[in-house]
């Protein structure tokens, strides 16, 4: 007998998993208590789940995808997890009961895939993510991207570090990447009220992904600009001697 993830799709042979192989999850510890590095770092995290919440659409009909921070990637039964900055994952269902334990951390097996992408933010030398954490996230296998950014220049005198998967090991990569359509840049300017260079999800051309907030400042400011435009029109107009509000 064999149960099948519910998150992907059953004619693939890997979501099979024999029932007797199914863990008990509630050994799995999936949230620590652990506070996040810093305000900035904080607030870098933020910015990237916003923007793909916000803006990023995958092409083709029926696409999912998950964006989190700070989450469990379990890739191992025997093993403790990775927790990424950030991860993305293409082709996925987000789980519609978060409560379930099962559904509380991204458990490969469950999903039927390793996300396509992590990223890793910097804020000290001890966290290893240019030596340990690229040796761990290269071992998961399937993580296609993965993404350093060192703001602060602690590990090199390189802000911003880019790698692919080629075979089992990373290789130095373009900040575009093209399975996910999306790349990444580095942008000067206020995010929640704070002011510093970040990074940024960008579109092919290097135009930035709008946060939600900047969405909403885009149509406020279209609005107005529309209605501008038509005071000035009506203004004309009378002056022409022909009054707008008559039919």
């Amino acid at each position: 007998m064999s149960t099948i993830s519910s998150q992907s799709d059953p004619n693939k042979p890997w979501n099979f998993v024999p029932s007797e192989n199914v863990p008990n999850y509630d050994l799995f510890v999936t949230e620590d208590g652990k506070p996040v590095d810093s305000f900035y770092s904080e607030r870098q995290m933020r910015l990237l789940t916003d923007a793909l919440f916000a803006s990023w659409k995958l092409s083709g009909e029926g696409r999912e995808h998950i964006v989190a921070s700070d989450v469990g990637l379990f890739y191992s039964v025997n093993k403790p997890p990775l927790v990424p900055d950030v991860f993305v994952s293409m082709d996925v269902t987000p789980p519609k009961n978060p409560w379930l334990k099962k559904y509380r951390s991204y458990y490969t097996w469950e999903y039927g895939k390793s996300p396509e992408m992590v990223v890793e933010i910097v804020s000290n030398k001890e966290g290893g993510e240019l030596s340990t954490k690229l040796l761990d996230y290269a071992r998961v296998g399937g993580i296609i991207y993965y993404v350093v950014w060192d703001p602060e220049c602690h590990l090199s005198a390189t802000r911003l570090h880019c790698f692919a998967l080629t075979g089992k090991k990373y290789v130095p990569s373009e900040a575009w990447f093209p399975e996910m359509e999306l790349g990444v840049t580095t942008w000067q300017g206020s995010y929640d009220g704070m002011a510093n260079t970040w990074l940024r999800w960008c579109d092919r051309n290097g135009v930035v992904l709008a946060t939600g907030v900047e969405r909403a400042q885009t149509a406020e400011h279209r609005a107005e600009s529309a209605e501008e435009r038509a005071k000035i029109l009506e203004a004309k107009l009378r002056a022409m001697g022909v009054d707008p509000s008559q039919p």
